[in-house]
């Protein structure tokens, strides 16, 4: 399987099955674009009125020498593993821990409901939390490196309890030969020096949640009260990064259909001084005055190519940042279970209620067909885990002929189920951004490559 783009300068080849990719002329270009279904003598005919015939000759043959490396044009051998994939016996490896379902903000789209999930406002105990670690290290197997991560509503309205968690889990390492790496999301409200410094002590990562302009974020960000919170965040944020020296955390915003120009909100948080920002598409029922709609899309994808372009100028001048999604690893990248099933969801990571109830993530928390079991007596909904568990791109009609299948790994099952009721399929405009945004890492790559 081939894809191919011009972005800007370059023209582009990927070969999906070997991962290769190719940066080439216009001659060869066209050569690939017509190699599956005509001869060399009808290319060399088609082609015959643009380019000489000594070229068109010596860029067949450069194309010729790469299908035979198998670096062009190769087979799926992606579908061997498949069968050993499906029987693989999972081990947990990262739990979301819903520390709170309480937030002091109320965020126009925000899947949890203000920090409720279809239920009750509560804070999880440290004795829940405790059974949660213990959890984790007993079905985590041989794996050494486990994640937690802090998530609400916002975790820092239970912040007492975090520390407890943290700290027990430490004291299990040595035992159990284990290393825990946390991370915390928080909308910023609460911080302050105190729980920054133990926040930079004890987390590997840090989310912080803000839109952008500070328009955009008072309008889908408020606080019960109303008023927005752009001015009580943004100081501490800036300080939170620039305390951790610009690494090792994220500003991590949602866009929806009010700015579509969201490169500008990218841009506005480089310019605060950010160097690790997201900003991501929201997903919404399409009724909701905020959703995406279909056709907001060539528009999206104008802005990824207006970032790129941006993120490469700023790049030459000294004002390089990180975009989440435009960052690509061509060389060594997601392992081959990585590359079939994404995120693990429902086997490798699972979320933690605040009263200990487990579900495939935080996004089907709440929803009662999606309850796993409980940390007191493990995964008993083994029914829906083999669900989960053969979830893959070869599970999802739509990613067969997809070229982008092992770049999204089949996208997040959870927004597949919200827009079709069933993981196996696809969220289809998610599917047209994530496309975009691959094809925008790729350019900056080769760019970077190129210079």
């Amino acid at each position: 399987m081939i894809h191919q783009y011009k972005m800007d300068d370059l023209n582009i080849v990927l070969d999906i099955y070997s991962g290769a990719v190719h940066v080439v002329d216009d001659i060869v270009y066209d050569i690939i674009e017509n190699y599956p279904t005509l001869s060399k003598a009808e290319i060399q005919d088609k082609l015959r009125r643009n380019y000489g015939e000594d070229a068109i000759q010596e860029a067949f043959e450069e194309v010729a020498g790469l299908v035979s490396e198998g670096l062009l044009f190769t087979e799926d051998t992606y579908k061997e593993t498949i069968l050993d994939f499906k029987n693989r016996q999972p081990v947990v490896k990262a739990l979301c821990l819903h520390i709170a379902h309480d937030c002091n903000l109320v965020c126009r789209y925000c899947f949890a409901g203000e920090g409720e999930y279809h239920g009750d406002r509560s804070m999880m105990s440290s004795e829940v939390g405790k059974k949660a670690i213990d959890f984790l290290i007993q079905h985590s197997g041989h794996r050494k490196n486990l994640e937690i991560d802090f998530f609400g509503g916002e975790p820092l309205m239970n912040f007492d309890v975090v520390k407890e968690i943290v700290e027990y889990a430490k004291t299990k390492e040595e035992k159990h030969h284990k290393n825990f790496r946390f991370t915390i999301t928080t909308n910023g409200v609460l911080l302050n020096d105190e729980n920054m410094d133990y926040i930079n002590n004890n987390m590997y990562n840090v989310v912080l949640s803000i839109d952008g302009r500070k328009a955009i974020h008072d309008q889908m960000r408020p606080a019960s009260n109303g008023k927005g919170s752009y001015d009580l965040i943004l100081p501490k944020f800036i300080q939170m990064a620039e305390s951790r020296n610009q690494e090792n955390y994220y500003v991590r915003g949602t866009f929806t259909h009010h700015n579509l120009d969201f490169s500008q909100d990218v841009l506005h948080l480089a310019d605060c001084g950010f160097k690790q920002i997201s900003v991501e598409p929201v997903v919404a029922p399409p009724n909701m005055p905020y959703a995406l709609q279909e056709a907001d899309m060539d528009t999206l994808c104008e802005q990824y190519d207006i970032l790129a372009k941006e993120m490469l100028q700023r790049k030459k001048a000294g004002k390089a940042f990180n975009f989440f999604h435009f960052m690509i690893d061509l060389s060594q990248g997601p392992c081959v279970v990585k590359r079939l099933s994404g995120c693990g969801s429902g086997t490798e990571y699972l979320a933690v209620t605040p009263w200990g109830d487990l579900y495939p993530c935080h996004q089907f928390v709440g929803m009662e067909d999606f309850k796993m079991g409980d940390v007191d007596t493990g995964v008993t909904n083994v029914v829906k885990q083999n669900d989960f568990k053969g979830c893959s791109v070869y599970s999802k009609q739509k990613c067969q002929s997809c070229w982008a299948k092992f770049y999204c790994s089949g996208g997040c099952s959870a927004n597949a189920y919200q827009f079709h009721g069933n993981i196996h399929d696809v969220y289809d405009m998610g599917c047209t951004l994530e496309k975009k945004r691959v094809e925008c890492a790729i350019y900056l790559k080769a760019k970077e490559m190129l210079s």
